[in-house]
């Protein structure tokens, strides 16, 4: 009795292992092969030689070997001597493959494939800039053009230039102080179409060769945010920001490695071109895996503050308007809060980017600063707002959260004499709310608490109200 059950526990065992195997199998098919000694993967290198301990070898890299191996016999070395010699062994493959690290695994290419976006399923503009209204406060120019470009872009990726018409691409510059949105604008635009990105800092790139971070790195970044899928990857959103430090220097005579040279750099990019670039690193080396990236299809958003900016759009304005009877006072853009809104192509050519670097980026809008009634919007109106998260914080211990309207423009008040945007919002709530965090956990009594105006200003403390008392003050639902 007990032999039949252990035969028919090694049938399932063995039924088991198989079944096992034969999906890794499946699993591995659907994955790249790379070269043991090149790196390359096999839609580069062509069909791989399988050795044992899976380890795989292209035709180039086995033929340079033999090439190698009959130069040395023809030089006169004897292989059976070699053998022979004291000291000398066969080579073990497995210590081998033990030896190097095991490379990130890249999904084949699907050959004719039906496109990745569907033209059916991209919303229109007008979709597009009510999902961001949700989320972002006022821009709403800056939301118009993102909206119509985004949806023109994935337009020409899904058709994929159905006839003899070829639709350019649609790479966009925006303009705007720190602290309007720009980063949050296009994470939230990446979220709603549900596309890979990936944020760069243009500060950390240099020329190849030198210290930093390779022009490449942007797109390697790209690919990690697709889980190595490089089709995935073709069809994602690139944001480049801090898009200004790469101005010209002016009156230098060092090499501009991390200026010009970056902008000529990133021009091949921008454009469209196959670049390799590096799995799971931002560097090439000799141990990193390779893929090629196709960048036509990539949509690049560059962002940054140009400071001073503004001087160079007065000054042309000044220029055009103090000739003649009826020119303008010198001081009539001076307190001009849409002064950005003016800018023009040669503003920013003077402001130091090149015109091949600008010509790529055909969508040129601006941000506006933020007043203090827009600082109070973002503090309580959009689906995210930093009142809410704090509401459902303190909800979670049975407690209501309530603001009173002055104490936001308090708060809307600090945030703009710290010159930060909206991230100083964050930081002036965390300071006031530190205390109340703490201390009401301590008391179950507690029902509500209210933040006044006193309390930001200093001058008093939060209205508390016991179980029961609670009233209705501010919604921010």
């Amino acid at each position: 009795m007990t032999d039949h059950f252990d035969d028919e526990r090694d049938e399932i065992i063995d039924g088991d292992i198989t079944e096992n195997n034969d999906s890794n199998q499946q699993n591995d098919s659907e994955y790249e092969k790379f070269c043991f000694l090149c790196h390359r993967p096999e839609s580069q290198a062509g069909k791989m030689i399988e050795l044992p301990n899976n380890i795989h070898i292209c035709n180039d890299c086995m033929q340079k070997s033999f090439d190698t191996m009959t130069q040395q016999m023809n030089n006169g070395l004897n292989l059976n001597d070699l053998l022979n010699m004291p000291n000398v062994s066969m080579i073990n493959l497995g210590s081998l493959q033990d030896a190097i690290p095991h490379p990130k695994k890249i999904k084949k290419k699907k050959e004719a494939a039906k496109p990745a976006i569907d033209l059916k399923k991209i919303p229109a503009p007008h979709k597009i800039k009510a999902s961001l209204d949700e989320y972002v406060i006022g821009q709403e120019r800056a939301k118009k053009v993102m909206s119509v470009a985004v949806y023109n872009h994935y337009k020409r990726v899904a058709t994929d230039t159905m006839d003899e018409i070829e639709i350019e691409k649609s790479n966009m510059l925006m303009i705007g102080p720190t602290g309007s949105g720009k980063t949050y604008l296009v994470k939230t635009l990446a979220r709603l179409l549900d596309v890979p990105l990936a944020i760069a800092d243009a500060t950390s790139l240099t020329e190849a060769g030198y210290i930093g971070d390779d022009i490449e790195s942007v797109v390697s970044k790209l690919l990690a945010a697709a889980d190595n899928d490089v089709e995935k990857a073709e069809h994602g959103i690139i944001f480049i920001d801090e898009i200004d430090k790469l101005a010209k220097k002016k009156n230098t005579n060092q090499r501009d490695v991390s200026g010009e040279a970056v902008q000529q750099g990133l021009l091949k990019l921008l454009e469209g071109s196959e670049v390799e670039v590096p799995v799971g690193a931002n560097s090439k080396n000799a141990m990193v895996p390779m893929v090629t990236v196709n960048t036509k299809n990539i949509l690049f958003i560059c962002g940054g503050a140009f400071p001073d900016l503004e001087n160079i759009i007065k000054e042309r304005l000044n220029k055009q308007a103090s000739i003649g009877f009826y020119a303008d006072l010198k001081d009539k853009y001076d307190n001009d809060p849409h002064i950005l809104e003016k800018v023009t192509v040669d503003d920013i050519r003077a402001f130091g980017m090149i015109p091949e670097f600008i010509g790529r980026l055909p969508i040129i809008y601006t941000l506006n600063g933020l007043n203090e009634d827009m600082l109070v919007q973002i503090l309580k109106e959009p689906k995210n707002a930093i009142l809410k998260q704090y509401q459902k914080l303190l909800a979670l211990d049975e407690v209501k959260l309530d603001y009173e309207e002055e104490a936001l423009h308090a708060i809307a008040a600090k945030a703009l004499e710290k010159h930060t945007g909206a991230r100083g919002l964050r930081a002036i709530l965390e300071e006031y709310m530190l205390d109340i965090m703490y201390e009401i956990p301590k008391d179950d009594s507690i029902g509500q608490v209210i933040i006044t105006r006193e309390y930001i200003e200093g001058t008093g403390g939060p209205r508390i109200l016991l179980r029961g008392q609670e009233i209705p003050l501010l919604s921010v639902q």
